[in-house]
């Protein structure tokens, strides 16, 4: 659940000076924001859910089956999107981000659940994780170097990203795809880091090629305050499950005994 790209358009931004472009700049500018109010609002739907501040929501949603409705619904949604947003609107992706980013929120809660009660858990290949508030902080601050970073790659670049990114695209569905398959045979945990390695890795090339992607799609755009509009609420879902997947793997590797 990693790359929901629109094909915003074929306009070379190599052969642009987007050094000087304040529209670009500008626009840029919007998804970032609408990004990092996502992780915010997200942390804290985590905290508040995790942290058992209120007793009857967090039973509610970590101690029912109602939680599987957060764990798979952000799939479900983006996937029923990609068939059903033919036209998509302004609104209509805002509410759809705002959504995935309470639902992500939610899934969260589970390691500050973990984290306030001192308690680990061991995953299906044997790994015992010991989650801390000291590790998920951590783990945050090196996605978001990692990611700002790897975003600024994509933006300054002269390299065109796009194969390299389609390939990448690709990877991460058959990476997927071979993860599922692994219920099917005996769990071990080699096989998880691998594949938590690669997500990882997978996840950094998206985010540099996402990054020239929305350039690109401005400048295809440029003038259309509507679609402008649209594509920062893609370009921010986009970023923020990259992110989303970024923070949840390290903190995973970081936790590992």
């Amino acid at each position: 659940m990693n790359e929901f790209n629109r094909g915003f358009g074929a306009v070379d931004v190599r052969s642009m000076d987007t050094s000087v472009n304040v529209g670009l700049r500008t626009f840029m500018l919007g998804v970032y924001q609408k990004l990092a109010l996502g992780i915010a609002l997200s942390g804290g739907v985590a905290f508040l859910v995790g942290s058992g501040l209120v007793p009857g929501l967090t039973q509610l949603l970590l101690g029912t089956p109602l939680f599987y409705l957060f764990q798979f619904g952000p799939l479900a949604l983006i996937l029923g999107s990609a068939f059903l947003m033919r036209n998509p609107s302004p609104l209509a992706t805002g509410i759809l981000y705002w959504t995935i980013v309470v639902m992500l929120g939610v899934c969260l809660s589970i390691w500050v659940a973990m984290a306030a009660a001192q308690t680990g858990v061991t995953t299906r290949g044997g790994a015992a994780l010991n989650v801390t508030f000291t590790t998920m902080t951590k783990a945050f601050l090196l996605t978001a170097s990692a990611f700002g970073a790897l975003s600024l790659f994509g933006y300054t670049t002269k390299t065109n990203l796009r194969p390299i990114g389609i390939i990448a695209v690709f990877a991460l569905w058959g990476v997927v795809g071979i993860s599922l398959l692994s219920f099917l045979f005996p769990p071990s945990g080699m096989f998880e880091v691998i594949v938590q390695v690669a997500v990882l890795g997978i996840s950094g090339v998206l985010v540099a090629f996402q990054t020239q992607e929305l350039k690109e799609g401005y400048f295809a755009n440029e003038g259309n305050t509507r679609s402008l509009a649209v594509m920062t609420n893609w370009g921010a879902l986009n970023f923020f499950i990259m992110f989303y997947n970024m923070f949840t793997i390290l903190m995973s590797l970081l936790s590992r005994d």
